[in-house]
């Protein structure tokens, strides 16, 4: 089974004891290992022959958690997203292959650049920098000439999502030929990310025609590369496309030959999707019940006259934090009060009215599943790993965002 599906009360109890006995008391994000390695292998099986795997370390922000994850992947090769993420991977991960998913500031990038320590500056060679604009290229030049730096670019192609990046052309033009005339600068591949695909809808053959139209911009990118760098060049360098919600569209190598993915080896819920059916839910928020009433009761009710004073059937429950971008799993029914509003500090949940009877007592875990991971996963101080029926390890996010 996959997705929400999978996820049983026996296997909450599961993590519930874990929990208890690993002395953890406060809220937690939760990854389960062994789903996780599932999710993994699952994703590489779906890989054409030849093609190679990006990991993107915004959606899995933790070095041990990448770390983990390419081992088992067998990729060295890692998407990071701004500047101070691309330092920080420097002095842990210096072997690794960094691509940039989205441009970064030159102004960012030459004060990154000045707090390298030399060692970290060595490893710069293992960096791909994203440009998206004929002017991002000039400033890019203008900073590696000034500094004697060497600096590879990938270049942002525009396949249809319009978030930027360049169609063929003469601003793509341009910024090829800024590389061609600048030492300093080296071409090392296109990205064409197209995660709309996935979300068009299913009418008169929308998809079909949006996916063709965005195959064919890459390769008239592609022909256009190889005029100015040459076939040999552009055969070699990274030709990335897709992310989650499209990896599974690619059959072959025919344009790209790497695909990125991180969110779907954790699969959180906006990855409920056709495509991703057969990944399972690896990342749980575990948060301390740290009242459960019985009845709902509308603050300042009791000053509202009679029809307010009365207790609504239900279970009130308060958790230890909240307003976290997810969604309660467990115990089952429970939802943010309408009436109270959203908290980070003690989040009002309503359930069903058998929760006060004897389902949660005070301090056990409400389990959420979180809609995305960036975003969350770097909420928490820690990670727990759990595997075999225990909390095996603790994990660290990264210190700063994507």
């Amino acid at each position: 089974m996959s997705g929400a599906a999978s996820l049983s009360q026996a296997y909450f109890a599961g993590l519930q004891a874990a929990l208890a006995k690993s002395g953890i008391c406060e809220p937690v994000l939760l990854i389960d290992k062994t789903r996780l390695n599932q999710n993994i292998d699952t994703l590489k099986g779906f890989l054409p022959r030849g093609m190679a795997y990006r990991i993107v370390a915004k959606s899995l922000p933790s070095e041990q958690l990448l770390v983990h994850v390419a081992k088992r992947a067998c990729t060295n090769r890692l998407m990071s997203f701004n500047a101070a993420m691309v330092a920080q991977l420097l002095a842990r991960l210096p072997d690794y292959d960094q691509l940039l998913g989205k441009p970064v500031p030159v102004a960012a990038l030459a004060q990154m650049l000045g707090g390298l320590k030399p060692s970290q500056k060595k490893s710069l060679s293992n960096v791909q920098w994203l440009v998206d604009t004929p002017e991002r290229a000039s400033q890019y030049g203008a900073l590696a000439r000034a500094q004697k730096l060497p600096l590879r670019i990938n270049l942002e192609i525009d396949v249809g999502l319009h978030r930027g990046g360049m169609a063929p052309g003469e601003g793509l033009q341009a910024a090829l030929d800024e590389i061609v005339n600048t030492p300093e600068l080296s071409l090392s591949g296109l990205m064409g990310y197209e995660p709309h695909l996935a979300k068009l809808p299913k009418l008169a053959g929308w998809p079909a025609r949006a996916k063709t139209a965005t195959q064919k911009i890459y390769a008239q990118a592609l022909a256009q590369s190889t005029a100015a760098l040459g076939a040999r060049h552009v055969k070699t360098m990274v030709r990335n496309m897709a992310g989650s919600p499209t990896f599974r569209l690619y059959k072959d190598t025919q344009l790209a030959n790497e695909l990125a993915a991180g969110s779907t080896l954790v699969k959180p819920s906006d990855f409920d999707t056709p495509m991703l059916k057969l990944f399972v839910p690896a990342a749980f928020i575990a948060t301390p019940a740290l009242k459960v009433e019985n009845g709902v009761r509308v603050p300042g009710g009791e000053q509202a006259g009679d029809l307010l004073q009365a207790i609504s059937p239900g279970t009130s429950v308060f958790t230890h934090g909240g307003y976290w971008m997810a969604s309660a799993v467990y115990p089952k029914g429970l939802a943010p009060s309408p009436l109270m509003g959203r908290s980070s500090n003690q989040e009002l949940l309503v359930g069903p009215a058998a929760l006060a009877r004897g389902k949660l007592a005070v301090d056990e875990f409400v389990f959420l599943r979180p809609h995305q991971s960036e975003a969350v996963f770097l909420q928490f101080p820690k990670l727990a790993i759990f595997e075999k029926g225990r909390i095996v390890d603790i994990w660290e996010p990264l210190p700063v965002s994507a």
